[in-house]
């Protein structure tokens, strides 16, 4: 809270001024990494990190997540932590993150599609990735005339465990005089109960997983619930347009798309557009093809690297992230980094001499009012599709599930896969990830 008066001034920083900001915090971070970290020490050997420029940045090694978690002990600082350490806290977090060594929190992400990951943050870090996501939601709160009395209430409806930012949230904030109180709704509770819990919030803003939202657009549509937000914030999940535009009308109320890795990236998009502003002043993001060569604007990427200048206990520097973003134009002296977010290259599916990208299969599924989600399983030669159905009826009726595969077949046909095959189930549910209850809608051979 000290900090945020700061960090909202921040928000409206010139390219000078943010490209400073960058340029004293990678002089530093590199300093620390390389003094007190046996794996940068050994990567970044022979670089005067007093004198680095940030040009400097292109000519440092890349660093992949599984390169970080083989050396995890050696990447970190404190000499202390340990992988099996920060392993044992998250074993034991339930609502909330477990001190380590009095000072440290361990959060993990990923595991669905590809390996998973643990972060390890100190208080300083932790308060910047907390000034990251709040400080945009502070400066709009005060454009509106400021805080309502008593504060807002945001309901996030995402992971159960405090293993997952999205839930640590809730325990973080708390007490600490932030006028947002937000209140945990696990995503993983039975469906009548989570409705019932969100009706008894009062709140004044509604987050979560795009894959939930849009099925609380239909029971908000339906009369079974009852909410009046003043915004809606998408996270974590790719916000398709035809979901916007489902959650503007179903809950007649602004939707901000936000992304928050917790590797420390975060942006928000204004109520209603598609463009994200980043946390420059805190991470520099490069936008690069599968060669790490960069790109230009308006060209996606195949990958983003990260170097997070404010967690100085587990460096990343040029860490590798499977987002595909396209760079916007920024307006003249802005200094944040502008992009639209397309999802994540993983997502793509891979056969012999043909990449399907998931635009493919979901060109066709959109089209359908009866299915609400969906989860694609690829297969040798196609993809399992389950399908949650947007109603009572959906897609009992096998004309529907027919023609739906047909579709489906001729749409991977075009696509350049020979005598694509295609299994379709109806179910009441998707398999969400265990720690974070992100859904990975595409799931390619072979991932766990």
């Amino acid at each position: 809270m000290a900090q945020l008066g700061e960090h909202v001034s921040r928000l409206t920083w010139t390219r000078s001024q943010v490209e400073a900001a960058q340029r004293d915090g990678l002089m530093r971070l590199l300093t620390h990494a390389a003094e007190h970290s046996p794996f940068h020490r050994e990567r970044l050997s022979g670089l005067r990190a007093s004198e680095v420029e940030l040009s400097d940045l292109a000519s440092l090694p890349v660093m992949s997540k599984a390169e970080m978690m083989a050396s995890f002990d050696d990447v970190l600082t404190d000499r202390r932590l340990t992988l099996s350490v920060a392993e044992t806290a998250l074993a034991s977090t339930a609502a909330e993150p477990v001190p380590i060594l009095g000072r440290y929190v361990a959060q993990a992400s990923g595991g669905s599609s590809g390996q998973r990951g643990v972060f390890v943050f100190d208080r300083p870090a932790k308060a910047g990735f907390i000034l990251s996501i709040m400080r945009g939601l502070m400066a709009k709160l005060t454009e509106s005339g400021g805080p309502r009395p008593g504060g807002l209430r945001f309901a996030m409806v995402a992971a159960a465990s405090a293993v997952h930012p999205t839930a640590a949230a809730a325990a973080e904030t708390a007490g600490h005089g932030i006028p947002v109180t937000i209140v945990s709704v696990p995503v993983t509770l039975p469906w009548g109960e989570l409705i019932d819990r969100l009706n008894a919030t009062g709140l004044h803003i509604l987050g979560g997983y795009p894959s939930v939202l849009i099925r609380l657009a239909g029971e908000q549509r339906a009369g079974r619930l009852n909410l009046t937000p003043a915004m809606i914030v998408s996270t974590s999940e790719s916000l398709l347009p035809h979901v916007r535009d489902a959650l503007t009308k179903a809950f007649r109320a602004p939707v901000v798309d936000t992304f928050a890795c917790t590797e420390g990236l975060v942006g928000s998009s204004d109520p209603g557009s598609s463009v994200l502003s980043f946390n420059s002043d805190l991470c520099i993001t490069e936008l690069v093809d599968e060669h790490n060569r960069p790109v230009q604007a308006g060209c996606p990427s195949a990958k983003i690297l990260l170097t997070n200048l404010y967690n100085w206990t587990q460096p990343l520097i040029r860490y590798e992230l499977p987002d595909v973003f396209v760079a916007e134009p920024a307006p003249e002296g802005a200094g944040r980094l502008r992009a639209r977010v397309q999802g994540r290259a993983d997502d793509v599916l891979r056969y012999p001499g043909v990449t399907l990208h998931p635009h493919v299969i979901r060109s066709v599924l959109v089209q359908s009012r009866q299915i609400a989600d969906y989860q694609v399983r690829q297969t040798p030669s196609g993809i399992d599709l389950d399908v949650l159905p947007a109603g009572p009826a959906g897609l009992a009726g096998p004309i529907a599930q027919d023609e739906l595969v047909r579709r489906l077949r001729d749409q991977l046909a075009r696509a350049g896969l020979s005598d694509p095959e295609v299994g379709l189930r109806v179910v009441s549910k998707l398999d969400r990830q265990p720690d974070s209850g992100k859904l990975s809608r595409f799931v390619p051979l072979g991932a766990r």
